[in-house]
């Protein structure tokens, strides 16, 4: 697993405004006019900033203080109000029953999961974008944190399917509890 200081030499240099990702860009219909929103292992924020111009009450964790450093610069200068917390995700992951929406991406914890999904409240929407095993391109390359094809419909078994795709080395979900 990589370590806090691997995240925040990466998130120091970067220099451009973070970007949300395709899974939210590509389907806002689905999303909750209203709401509290968990951005999970948010990084520099990309979906925490595009949910909060949206409306929505905006929490965002990530294990990288640079990476919250930076989001809260951002959220700061656009006037958005985004409670960005220094957070290990694994250690204490989020509470059953807490969030309208919980967007992740390009992170993956298979022993999460039951957590990730328990946090979403009934009615409740999941985003969920990562890297399949074998794709091209920059990003991870250990299999425990690269989906198999097929895997990640299977953990909302028991939830409305509205979006999975799978393309180009990407999984994308969307699955309303």
């Amino acid at each position: 697993m990589s370590s806090p200081e691997l995240w925040d030499s990466r998130y120091r240099e970067a220099a451009h405004e973070p970007q949300a990702c395709a899974v939210l860009q590509q389907h806002p219909s689905h999303l909750p006019q209203q709401g509290l929103a968990l951005d999970l292992a948010c990084g520099r924020g990309g979906n925490a900033l595009w949910l909060a111009r949206r409306g929505l009450t905006v929490h965002a964790w990530d294990y990288s203080e640079a990476g919250i450093r930076h989001l809260r610069a951002d959220a700061e200068r656009h006037r958005l109000a985004i409670q960005a917390e220094v957070r290990d995700v694994v250690l204490k992951p989020p509470e059953p029953d807490q969030y309208d929406l919980l967007v992740v991406s390009h992170f993956l914890d298979r022993s999460l999961m039951p957590a990730l999904l328990a946090a979403v409240r009934p009615g409740g929407l999941l985003y969920y974008q990562t890297f399949l095993v074998g794709h091209p391109g920059p990003g991870a390359r250990n299999p425990d944190f690269l989906l198999r094809p097929g895997e990640l419909p299977e953990y909302c078994a028991d939830w409305e399917i509205l979006h999975s795709l799978e393309q180009d080395g990407q999984a994308q979900l969307i699955a309303r509890r």
